[in-house]
């Protein structure tokens, strides 16, 4: 069997990133998927290439997953976390995706299991996407593997020890595509207010915040360097900056933000 053949996959859930998951794995070689999902609109670009079945009850009997895959939102879950324990039980790694259900949790309600825990982020579905990733103390080394093999199909993996991590990691990298977005819908707002045509603001401020985080993903320079190259002493970018920058701007507001979304993480876990 090819390095780059995947093995079977039972996955729970495919919205927007279950189904960039399930994209990567058929690119991948994926030898077969059994996807549990009851609204049919989300599995129509995956048509005669998985089996999608409604419900945890539907799936095919003597089906032997390697790996079980949590897409859904946490209260999505519980109904089908109990017809999940045989699967577990049996060898299968969970792979889990879910905002704030902890792998202490999860082991509990599945009765022992090789639970991997991992918070992704929403460029994945162009294969851009950056996961961090924790092992829970029953994931072996072969599990370990293909968890990282099954998330790298979508973009870059990071894995960390502790999952305490998991939390502002959610806040910076699972939330930080909206406020990427946001800097572009406000860019473009204050374009159209300074009199830029509303088309020709979109285009620039999208292009803008696309090539600026093209250039960062291709440089090796910190931030910090390439900030500094784009602003002239004494020049229009260094005056922006200081607003941006004064004492109720970003820097202590990117904080507040980034501490307000770790603090509702660790609440979703309680």
């Amino acid at each position: 069997m090819s390095a780059e053949v995947l093995p079977p996959v039972l996955l729970i859930g495919c919205g927007k990133m279950g189904g960039a998951l399930l994209h990567g794995w058929l690119e991948r070689g994926l030898t077969r998927a059994v996807v549990v999902e009851p609204h049919k609109e989300s599995t129509e670009a995956f048509a005669h290439r998985v089996e999608v079945v409604a419900d945890a009850a539907g799936i095919p009997s003597g089906f032997v997953p390697s790996a079980v895959v949590l897409a859904v939102k946490p209260q999505q879950a519980e109904a089908a976390l109990e017809a999940l324990r045989p699967f577990a039980r049996g060898g299968a790694m969970v792979l889990s995706i879910m905002a704030g259900k902890t792998i202490s949790g999860l082991d509990g309600v599945l009765g022992g299991a090789a639970v991997v825990r991992a918070m992704p982020n929403t460029p994945a579905s162009i294969g851009q996407g950056f996961t961090v990733a924790c092992a829970g103390r029953r994931v072996s080394s072969a599990q370990r593997a293909l968890a990282g093999r099954l998330l790298e199909a979508v973009g870059e993996v990071a894995w960390v020890e502790a999952e305490s991590l998991i939390d502002p990691v959610t806040a910076v990298s699972g939330g930080g595509p909206a406020y990427v977005f946001l800097l572009a819908e406000l860019l473009e707002r204050a374009a159209v207010e300074q009199g830029v045509p509303a088309d020709l603001a979109r285009r620039m401020a999208r292009a803008t915040v696309a090539g600026s985080g093209a250039l960062l993903g291709r440089s090796a320079e910190d931030a910090a360097v390439l900030r500094r190259a784009v602003t002239s002493p004494g020049g229009t970018t260094e005056r922006a900056l200081a607003v941006l920058m004064g004492e109720h701007g970003w820097p202590g507001l990117v904080g507040e933000a980034v501490e307000a979304a770790t603090r509702r993480s660790r609440e979703l876990a309680g």
